[in-house]
């Protein structure tokens, strides 16, 4: 199957949503700002230190616009609130991303979208509108986001 590449076609404009919920662009690709934190913290096992509990973003892809391949240390949790369906791929947890199999999440439960899809702990992700209207989402990972955990793919493109 063809992957989209950011060369297949020009992102859209930004929709008002960028301004209305005061997103900024995420180095992976797309728009995003943190919702919430929680303000406890453990010491899990398998992370580097204390880590809040749980943060919460909003997350917003144009048509056109991709998540980058690249994985968390931490559970993922995508939940579907507004615009066109979202192509999820998860990639495994090798090294580098394996051969991908897709998950939509979206509205249309009777078509086989979800209205939420969980990427477990460090697996590969990459994740692009499967329509032609942007995708408002939210992206809970617990234990709690931190720079230290995420790892994005060198490779730019992917097919």
């Amino acid at each position: 199957m063809h992957r989209m590449t950011d060369d297949d076609r020009a992102p859209a404009p930004p929709s008002p949503l960028v301004g209305l919920l005061e997103l900024e662009p995420h180095v992976e690709g797309g728009w995003f700002r943190e919702t919430w934190r929680t303000t406890g913290t453990a010491a899990p096992d398998g992370y580097p230190g204390p880590r809040t509990y749980a943060t919460g973003i909003y997350f917003l892809l144009h048509p056109g616009e991709r998540s980058r391949w690249h994985r968390v240390r931490s559970d993922e949790l995508w939940l579907w609130h507004r615009g066109g369906p979202l192509r999820l791929s998860l990639g495994g947890e090798g090294d580098t991303p394996s051969e991908p199999w897709d998950l939509v999440l979206g509205p249309s439960v009777e078509s086989g979208e979800q209205p939420q899809l969980l990427v477990p702990a460090g697996t590969w992700q990459a994740a692009e509108p499967a329509g032609d209207e942007p995708v408002l989402v939210t992206c809970v990972v617990a234990p709690g986001f931190h720079y230290d955990d995420f790892t994005l793919e060198a490779a730019a493109h992917r097919k």
